[in-house]
């Protein structure tokens, strides 16, 4: 797993190889003092040689200095190295998440998703950057203050191999029960993270709903829920800091209690039983270290679990049969194509769907909420794949384009318009990154744009908040088309996307969309008849299936569904 995740580091592996460089020799300085300071006490003062003492002094002081030297380095490094990981994984899981097909997003939820870049990623970063000074220092510490301690006397560092399995026994039972709740804990960051999402999404209708109470406590529960799970993980965790100290302090008593009677009986002196205790806490404080480092890595490896889910899963859409070919007329066929969202769902969304559109022609599609319209316009652009048949696009399997081509050459308004922070003109560009002000005035002139525009405090460098909040729903949908014309595609599919807009104005947006784009072909899902009634052909769906094909005077003299539609809202406009 931490391999994995190293593999990402690129460029700041090098100053991971830096710290533990600085670590080592940071160690090995340390580890000099106590024998320094044994000859100190067993020559220099029991012989009341100050020279000797100064000397040796002088010398603890340079090799203390080098070490804090060595230390701030290993620190600085560690930090880069660490920082240096976080931001490049956040931008491989980003990029990642981008090549995500809807199937794959809908996988994973949205709130789970900004957890994984975000908290899951800050956890890594943090334990590399605390962690790798201590995983580097405390084995090396360890082992060469037991060489250095053994050297000293062998007998009396044999109580380290009591306290070490102890230690470990207890370290290892605080892990076992720890390593769950970490993974619960992500996961109850994960529902916070969606009840907050849906409640700022959702804000107005809360208000509108007079709901923010409970959206309250709904949100007192989940952070509730993490809280009890933090809590009781931490508790757990904090157990290791007692189980060292009780093993730590255990220890120097026995060393105490044994070297004393060594000096006793003459088998040690007061100098090497000092050198002894400086190794021993040494042994200790690395075995402290190592714990620490142990519950770092315990909770680093869930949230590596989580990043690497997502790193491995598996595109289901890929321009593996991708040839280099470009849209050019923009004819379209369904070849008895079927769909379901789910492998394993039991009912299709869309059922042997069949129908042809030539180039430049508009077609209409419509039929009562839930009869997948939207599902059915999402298949062209290959956001889902169809589960069954196949699709074309000027005589070829839409596969065989590269997913960008294709997507450049279709221009789709969805159903629910979105627009980004920046000015009007910046997602107006999204359509087309270098359009010039002209081109932009034409495409908003075309939808319609340029009858509220001037009403907009900056015009075209207006700052639009957040998803457009700033614009009525009319005006957004009229930007978005906007956008889509920018594109000059040779499909342009609105799923809807017209449904704020006062008949007249719609009027005059279709009016301008055959003037200014004659060659591209039209897709218009509608709720009002009024809004197809002039296409070359509509598509009556019915429960995923088509109902029936035809223009309006075919569909209107023998079509059930298309007559309902039609009377009922020549009716509601009598109203």
């Amino acid at each position: 797993m931490f391999q994995k995740l190293l593999s990402y580091m690129g460029a700041y592996k090098k100053y991971a190889v830096f710290a533990v460089l600085c670590v080592s020799a940071e160690v090995a300085f340390e580890l000099i003092i106590p024998l320094i300071m044994a000859d100190m006490v067993d020559i220099g003062v029991a012989t009341g040689d100050k020279g000797y003492i100064l000397s040796k002094g002088i010398l603890m002081l340079v090799c203390a200095l080098i070490a804090l030297v060595l230390g701030i380095g290993s620190a600085k490094f560690s930090a880069l190295a660490g920082q240096g990981l976080g931001a490049e994984l956040r931008k491989a899981e980003y990029k990642k998440i981008q090549s995500f097909s809807f199937a794959n997003t809908d996988k994973f939820r949205a709130s789970s998703l900004i957890t994984r870049l975000t908290s899951d990623i800050t956890t890594i970063q943090n334990s590399f950057s605390t962690g790798l000074r201590p995983a580097c220092r405390s084995p090396i510490m360890m082992l060469l203050a037991l060489v250095l301690s053994f050297s000293i006397n062998g007998k009396l560092a044999l109580v380290f191999f009591v306290a070490a399995p102890v230690l470990g026994v207890m370290l290892w039972m605080i892990i076992t029960r720890v390593r769950p709740l970490y993974s619960k804990m992500q996961g109850a960051i994960d529902l916070v993270n969606r009840v907050i999402q849906e409640n700022l999404t959702a804000i107005r209708v809360v208000k509108a709903y007079v709901r923010g109470d409970y959206e309250v406590e709904k949100f007192y529960g989940v952070n509730q829920n993490w809280k009890t799970i933090s809590e009781k993980a931490f508790s757990i965790a904090s157990m290791n800091m007692a189980a060292m100290q009780l093993v730590m302090y255990a220890t120097i008593l026995c060393i105490l209690w044994f070297g004393g009677n060594l000096i006793l009986s003459n088998g040690m002196q007061v100098g090497e039983l000092t050198g002894f205790l400086s190794y021993v806490l040494q042994v200790l404080n690395a075995l402290m270290m190592m714990s620490n480092v142990f519950l770092m890595m315990t909770r680093s490896l869930t949230s590596g679990k989580r990043i690497m889910e997502v790193m491995e899963e598996e595109i289901t859409l890929t321009d593996d049969e991708a040839q280099d070919i470009e849209v050019e007329r923009g004819e379209i066929v369904f070849d008895h194509v079927s769909f379901k969202y789910k492998e394993d769902a039991e009912e299709k969304v869309l059922s042997d769907i069949s129908f042809s559109i030539k180039a430049g022609q508009t077609v209409g599609i419509i039929g009562q909420t839930g009869s997948a319209k939207s599902t059915l316009v999402q298949l062209i652009p290959r956001l889902y794949d169809a589960t069954e048949g196949q699709i074309y696009i000027d005589g070829k399997p839409i596969q065989q384009y590269p997913l960008k081509h294709l997507r450049d050459a279709i221009a789709m308004v969805l159903q629910k318009n979105t627009l980004f922070s920046g000015t009007v003109k910046e997602n107006l560009r999204w359509g087309k990154e270098d359009a010039t002000d002209a081109e932009i005035e034409e495409a908003c002139a075309i939808a319609c744009v340029d009858e509220f525009i001037d009403r907009l405090k900056d015009g075209y460098d207006t700052e639009l908040g957040q998803g457009g909040v700033n614009v009525s729903g009319g005006q957004k949908q009229r930007l978005c088309i906007a956008r889509a014309i920018l594109k000059k595609p040779k499909v342009l599919i609105l799923d809807d996307s017209t449904s704020a807009v006062d008949t007249a104005t719609e009027g005059k947006i279709r009016e301008g969309l055959a003037k200014s784009l004659p060659g591209t072909t039209k897709i218009l899902i509608a709720q009002r008849i009024t809004s197809v009634l002039h296409a070359d052909q509509i598509i009556i769906l019915h429960d995923g299936k088509i109902d029936a094909i035809g223009d309006h005077e075919t569909l209107l003299a023998s079509n059930e569904i298309y007559q309902d539609i039609y009377y009922s809202q020549q009716e509601g406009a009598g109203l």
